[in-house]
C-alpha cells in the first residue's frame, strides 16, 4: 500500500551536469516482493557479521508485520525498495534465532562499556518492559531527507497499537560507521579538493569528510546518527569492530573503508522529540 510521495531535486552549476528529478514513494513492507532487497539491506547493515544473525529468519520476521515500517521505492510498488525502516520487538520474538543471535551479539559488543552492558542485561533479563530493535538502512545514493518521513510514519504506526507488541521502554538503533586514519583522510580530502576545482561530479569524493576530524577518526555513514545520539545517554552509545575478520588484513595499502558498527540505546520517552528534531534537521528544501 502506498503511503505518500516526496520528491528530490538535484542540480549542479556545471553545464555538463543536468538536473535530476526523482519521486520517492513510501510503501508498507511487501512480503510478496521485498524479500531479496530487504535481505540485501540487512547484509549491508551488518556487514561482515551478517551471517551471524540468521538473515532469512530476520527478513521473514520483518515481512510478517507489514503494517509496521516503511520502504522507499522509485518505480512503483512492484520494484525493489531502496530504503527500509522498521522496528521489531526483541522480547516478543525472543525465541526467533535472529533475535537470540542479536541479543548475544549486543551483550558481547557492549562488554567494554559497563553502563551500557548492565542496562542491556537488565532489559533482556526481564519481561515487563520491551525493547524495540530499529532497523534502518538505505542504498548509498539515497538522500538523508527520505529518513524523517519514515520515522514520522513509524511514530504514528506505534501510536496506533495499544497492545504490548509495540509498547516499548527502549529502542536499540544499529548503524554503520567508518574509521579514517590521518593518511586516508588527507588522501580523500585532496581528491575532493581536486574534484571541486575541476567541477567534476561530487560523487567521486562522497566519503571525504566535510567537518573537522573527530579525535578518534570515526565518521557516520548516516548523518541522522547525530540526532539519534542526542537522544541517548552518552554512556549508552558504543562503536565496535566487527567480529568477523576482513578478507585481507588492513594496512597502509588496503583498499576500501575501515567499516565498523554502532549501537545506540534510546529511551522510548525521547522518541517523539527525536523524530521532531530529525524532521527539522533534514527537511526537504
Amino acid at each position: 500500500m502506498a503511503k505518500r510521495k516526496t520528491g528530490q531535486d538535484e542540480s549542479d552549476s556545471d553545464s555538463d551536469v543536468s538536473m535530476i528529478d526523482v519521486d520517492f514513494d513510501f510503501f508498507n513492507p511487501n512480503p510478496n516482493i521485498d524479500y531479496q532487497a530487504i535481505k540485501r539491506l540487512l547484509v549491508q547493515l551488518f556487514q561482515r557479521d551478517a551471517d551471524t544473525f540468521h538473515l532469512h529468519e530476520l527478513t521473514e520476521l520483518i515481512l510478517s508485520q507489514p503494517t509496521i515500517g516503511t520502504t522507499v521505492k522509485t518505480d512503483g510498488q512492484e520494484s525493489d525498495p531502496y530504503a527500509l525502516l522498521t522496528v521489531v520487538n526483541m522480547h516478543a520474538h525472543q525465541d526467533n534465532p535472529s533475535m537470540k543471535a542479536l541479543v548475544a551479539y549486543f551483550l558481547q559488543k557492549s562488554s567494554s562499556n559497563p553502563a551500557l552492558h548492565t542496562s542491556l542485561q537488565n532489559l533482556f533479563s526481564q519481561t515487563e518492559q520491551h525493547v524495540g530493535l530499529i532497523i534502518c538502512e538505505r542504498l548509498i545514493n539515497m538522500p538523508v531527507q527520505v529518513i524523517p518521513p519514515m520515522y514520522r510514519m513509524l511514530k504514528d504506526e506505534l501510536k496506533g497499537y495499544a497492545n504490548q507488541a509495540y509498547q516499548f521502554s527502549h529502542l536499540i538503533v544499529i548503524s554503520r560507521i567508518y574509521h579514517l586514519s590521518i593518511g586516508e583522510e588527507t588522501y580523500l580530502t585532496n581528491i575532493k579538493s581536486k574534484s571541486n576545482k575541476k567541477k567534476k561530479a561530487k560523487a567521486a569524493a562522497s566519503t571525504a569528510p566535510t567537518m573537522s576530524r573527530p579525535v578518534d577518526g570515526i565518521y557516520s555513514f548516516h548523518p541522522e546518527d547525530e540526532v539519534i545520539k542526542q537522544a541517548c545517554a552518552s554512556s549508552h552509545i558504543i562503536d565496535y569492530a566487527f567480529t568477523a575478520a576482513p578478507i585481507e588484513p588492513r594496512d597502509s595499502e588496503s583498499f576500501g573503508l575501515d567499516t565498523r558498527g554502532r549501537l545506540m540505546l534510546v529511551p522510548f520517552e525521547h522518541f517523539e522529540n527525536l523524530v521532531q528534531t530529525m524532521s527539522e534537521a533534514y527537511a526537504v528544501g
